[in-house]
């Protein structure tokens, strides 16, 4: 796999972009009623890099032959990935002021067929690493530079499918697909490694042929984009799985490292707390 360049971006940017992602899934939460507050903190900083320098792909040609494929195996997050998509310019601003609500384009999980920047669709979890895989070969195949890159959760480790298509990946040779798993310790049902066991995840990986990274802080720009740059732009003949140990709800204090504010609503008094430590925030 080739490399593809890396744009130049000063870390100020990511951090402002990371708080749009939180200050966002604050506002749509509002007008949803209910919203993953947790999941959508905790990969901020990763899908900020991703989005604004290391993917490459084009607001204005969605279905670009060549495009980076981008797939959310923890779909439910993706009220955080739809403030990135309009602020890029994949659709209008406004249509974050229909999240949810009857006949809107924006749901709960994201939908390829709806939705421009969307690559693949999620609801149950487990899946998309599967589809990535696909995307991976079809993408060799044809000789492009396109790279799939799948963002998974850490109680998404719990799927069976997920080790066959890791099994598939290591099989092919898929140095053109990188996995990312958001370790952030929290899902519906608590801590999942309380749920079911699923560490030690990086000798899990590496037995099954990846080459492995292990992220000990999702959230410090320089090394998420250090871990993230290593995966997509120094293949070596095998797919790459980053392990980011993250924080749920990281930016806002009351939420941080607790599995209560996986999904949830706040009232009007929290919500301009939380608003307020997340533009005072310095994270990163």
């Amino acid at each position: 796999m080739p490399s593809r360049a890396v744009r130049n971006v000063d870390r100020s940017l990511i951090r402002e972009k990371a708080k749009l992602i939180r200050r966002e899934t604050v506002r749509l939460t509002d007008i949803c009623g209910s919203g993953h507050y947790g999941s959508s903190f905790s990969m901020a900083e990763i899908v900020a890099l991703l989005y604004y320098q290391l993917l490459h792909v084009k607001a204005d040609e969605p279905r670009w032959a060549d495009r980076d494929r981008f797939t959310m195996g923890k779909g439910h997050a993706a009220i955080g990935l739809f403030p990135v998509l309009a602020d890029l310019g994949f659709f209008p601003a406004d249509w974050l002021d229909t999240y949810s609500r009857m006949g809107s384009f924006l749901g709960d999980h994201p939908e390829m067929k709806k939705v421009p920047g969307i690559d693949f669709s999620s609801g149950s979890i487990g899946h998309n690493l599967s589809v990535s895989v696909g995307m991976a070969l079809g993408a060799r195949l044809k000789g492009s530079p396109a790279r799939a890159v799948c963002l998974m959760g850490d109680g998404e480790m719990n799927e069976g499918q997920i080790w066959e298509a890791a099994q598939a990946g290591a099989h092919y040779g898929l140095d053109n697909l990188v996995g990312i798993v958001d370790i952030n310790g929290a899902g519906s049902d608590g801590d999942p490694q309380q749920t079911l066991r699923s560490e030690p995840l990086k000798e899990k990986w590496e037995a099954f042929g990846w080459n492995t990274i292990v992220l000990r802080d999702g959230h410090d720009i320089d090394l998420t984009f250090d871990a993230l740059n290593r995966a997509l732009n120094a293949p070596d003949g095998r797919p790459a799985c980053v392990l980011a140990y993250t924080v749920a709800g990281k930016g806002v204090s009351f939420m941080e490292g607790t599995w209560q504010w996986h999904l949830g609503f706040l009232g009007p008094k929290d919500i301009e707390r939380a608003y307020a430590e997340i533009d005072a925030g310095e994270i990163g």
